[in-house]
């Protein structure tokens, strides 16, 4: 609860709140390496947690014929990939991408659930950098998927000139067709998952605040069960906005790794 502390500092002669600007939400001191490119912060603490976690779940799950404790959970998220993002956008011969689909999935999704966890209460995908190099990810492994599949010309040709078209209005409809692929995509993607987690970061911490702020404020104890009641709905909500970000983003990246493969899409 430090950051929330932190944001609920009286103003000076007021005793009112004063809500700081919308940077001292998302910027951390660095703990070292401070104005060089190995400066290291709580973003990227979260950031190598993301890697480490599940990186020792899959390594300490036993491998035992009928699955339990921990094993059993591994199974159930290695399941749920299989068939609600693979299975369901490219198919059957889609889990050969299952370990970057996956890997994809547990990032996102431990990026984000540390919002939630005392003492560092901040995703880490509720900063531009992580989202855009998973976006990045995506789109180098759905253009080298089309070209695989395709080759470089087939590829092209499918994904900028649509059969059908007349001639006069193919060159804006494949202009429209390479900004949607090639750019729409992994921006669309990265802005997603960004504005979400950042989003929910700063609704948590404005009730947060407000919570103090009517504990402080004695006439107004009376509304403290309901603000907190508030703050532990939207911390639940915050959890479940985790998850489906994760699984919003590995499928869409499943489906462009789907439309890649076609001939037409």
């Amino acid at each position: 609860m430090n950051a929330l502390l932190l944001f609920a500092a009286e103003e000076e002669g007021g005793g009112g709140l004063e809500f700081p600007p919308i940077e001292n939400l998302v910027e951390w001191p660095a703990y070292f390496g401070e104005g060089t490119i190995f400066e290291f912060n709580k973003i990227g603490l979260i950031s190598l947690l993301a890697l480490i976690i599940p990186t020792i779940m899959f390594l300490a799950s036993k491998k035992e014929l009928v699955p339990s404790g921990l094993q059993n959970i591994v199974e159930s998220i290695v399941d749920f990939v299989d068939k609600q993002v693979i299975l369901s956008a490219i198919g059957p011969e889609g889990r050969k991408y299952m370990p970057l689909l996956l890997s994809i999935f547990l990032f996102v999704f431990f990026g984000n659930i540390f919002e939630v966890i005392p003492t560092f209460q901040m995703p880490a995908n509720a900063r531009m950098a992580n989202p855009l190099i998973l976006a990045l990810v995506a789109w180098v492994t759905f253009i080298a998927v089309g070209i695989k599949a395709q080759g470089f010309g087939g590829f092209m040709k499918s994904s900028l000139f649509p059969p059908g078209v007349p001639k006069a209005l193919m060159p804006l409809v494949s202009l429209i067709e390479f900004i949607s692929t090639f750019l729409l995509r992994p921006f669309g993607l990265a802005v997603r998952l960004f504005a979400n987690m950042l989003a929910g970061h700063i609704l948590l911490v404005t009730f947060g605040v407000l919570c103090i702020a009517v504990w402080k404020a004695s006439p107004l104890v009376i509304l403290e069960p309901l603000t907190f009641a508030t703050l532990v709905g939207l911390t639940g909500f915050e959890v479940m906005v985790s998850l489906i970000q994760a699984f919003v983003f590995s499928l869409l990246t499943a489906v462009y790794i789907s439309l890649s493969r076609s001939a037409h899409h």
